[in-house]
């Protein structure tokens, strides 16, 4: 493990919602385009706390993607006023909890703080551990020439190239078996 298992958690589910844009994987379509699709993202990685699953809630948590995908996109220095400005603007206060199947983690909000502020903080808190342990290199954008999609690589050996929201790794691993044998 290379993180706390928070963390890791944290960061795959931020990939994930990043990766629900249209755009992502050659789709055209929102993978978000309702609450049911929420609902299921949410128990997929199991969020606790306040949810009022309503349309404003679906677009605040759809408005987090491209201030996520942002971390992507910056170095390791800028990415730290983004994360230092979403703990200031949701007044962040870190504290230990335990609840479901999770042992002691970190939350930075109360449980009944409205889900995009959890959500944006949860993710800058994990953020922090990643820009703390110069872990950066661990992010990064799919290398499918048609995908827009993001990548969390927490494999040992770092090789992690493709994200997993179109099944880029073996759609380019076709391409690439097709050229050789029209090549060969």
């Amino acid at each position: 493990m290379v993180f706390a298992y928070d963390t890791e958690a944290t960061l795959v589910f931020a990939a994930e919602l990043v990766n629900t844009a249209a755009g992502v994987a050659g789709s055209d379509d929102d993978a978000l385009a309702d609450v049911p699709s929420l609902v299921t993202l949410l128990d997929e990685h199991d969020y606790s706390g306040r949810r009022d699953l309503d349309d404003a809630e679906l677009e605040g948590v759809r408005s987090l993607r491209g201030e996520f995908r942002r971390l992507w996109e910056v170095d390791r220095d800028e990415a730290v006023d983004l994360v230092n400005g979403m703990l200031r603007e949701a007044g962040a206060l870190p504290q230990l909890v335990r609840h479901g199947d999770w042992d002691w983690h970190l939350h930075a909000t109360e449980p009944d703080a409205p889900l995009v502020t959890r959500i944006r903080v949860e993710v800058a808190m994990a953020f922090i551990d990643v820009i703390r342990s110069d872990e950066y290199d661990r992010l990064g954008l799919c290398a499918a020439d048609d995908c827009a999609g993001v990548v969390v690589d927490l494999s040992r050996n770092r090789s992690k190239r493709y994200c997993d929201a179109g099944n880029c790794g073996n759609r380019m691993n076709v391409l690439a078996y097709r050229a050789r044998r029209a090549g060969g």
